[in-house]
């Protein structure tokens, strides 16, 4: 016998869904397609939805073989420094920029985080979208992936995971042990670490040197080994003397005078940056995500503004 499904019945579960596919897939578009094609794919089968498992888990089954169906074939996403080693401080070193559908790509908290709920929960999801574990997980063949994120990251059952994946409990528990052996393995600067919470002030020194542009201060408030990318650009950086310096390159400097305006993205406190525009006022440049791990600032990412970003963030074209 089947069960009467509405289109409200599916709706409230977009956004955790999204926060599923983001994390499968590493790209905030291909995580709202897949969710649309998974709500499609339910609306279509809803007459014959039974109630014999709940909506939640029928959709998540349904989103799974979808974002399998996804990433069949395709190179996986990264960041640089998953590419190839670090390069010198040196501009000319810079390249050209690289296809979008290589690159992790951010997303908004609003998208995929609760409005409400158990603050404990709403800290593991913020967790799990960061940058760097979302990076992380897609060194991972996508059904250990799959895996990993149904059973550790959203704690469904070995067997309610298993039934998702259409395998068996065992073959569950043989992909989550090589998915943690494979995440034990990567190069530290691809290992996703603890990232503190609560660094308003930190953040704000961050800001306000930034703003002025002062390197001396900015290089204090970064570890000696940080990371700096620049997505879609090749290039990485590591060391904090070795970003500052860079920063200061003939094309870099032209940030000087920029102005950063807050929004929430994967899980952190990230800035929309617009730089001098030579037409006056101010231009989207780019989308400043950092993590904050040990009091100190550890990777600095900079997704370079590819038209979509900042209407992803709801961040105005142009800054007076």
């Amino acid at each position: 016998m089947s069960v009467t499904l509405t289109e409200n019945d599916l709706e409230l579960y977009r956004r955790e869904l999204t926060g599923y596919c983001y994390r499968m897939l590493g790209s905030a578009f291909e995580a709202d397609d897949a969710v649309q094609e998974t709500m499609l794919r339910a609306w279509r089968a809803a007459d014959s939805f039974e109630g014999r498992a709940s909506v939640r888990s029928w959709l998540y089954r349904i989103a799974t073989n979808t974002c399998l169906d996804m990433l069949r074939g395709r190179q996986r996403r990264a960041l640089p420094m998953d590419l190839g080693p670090s390069s010198p401080p040196n501009e000319s070193l810079l390249g050209g920029f690289l296809p979008e559908d290589m690159w992790v790509t951010p997303i908004p908290d609003a998208r995929v985080l609760p409005e409400h709920g158990d603050p404990a929960e709403i800290a593991v999801a913020r967790d799990t979208i960061r940058l760097a574990f979302v990076t992380a997980l897609q060194h991972l063949p996508p059904k250990q992936r799959a895996a990993l994120i149904l059973c550790e990251v959203l704690r469904w059952p070995a067997a309610d995971a298993a039934a998702m994946l259409e395998t068996s409990v065992a073959s569950v528990n043989s992909a989550l042990q090589r998915a943690r052996a494979t995440l034990a393995e990567l190069p530290e600067e691809s290992r996703p670490e603890t990232v503190d919470s609560g660094q308003e002030e930190l953040l704000a020194r961050y800001v306000d040197a930034f703003q002025r542009y002062d390197m001396e201060a900015l290089v204090k408030l970064m570890h000696e080994d940080a990371v700096m990318t620049m997505p879609p650009f090749g290039l990485w950086l590591r060391g904090a003397r070795d970003i500052v310096t860079w920063m200061v390159q003939p094309t870099p400097s032209l940030c000087r005078g920029s102005v950063l305006v807050p929004v929430q993205a994967n899980g952190v406190l990230a800035w929309g940056q617009y730089k001098p525009d030579p037409a006056g006022g101010l231009q989207p440049w780019g989308l400043q995500v950092h993590e904050v791990s040990r009091g100190k600032l550890s990777r600095l990412t900079w997704f370079i503004n590819s038209g979509t970003i900042f209407p992803m963030f709801d961040l105005p074209p142009h800054l007076d």
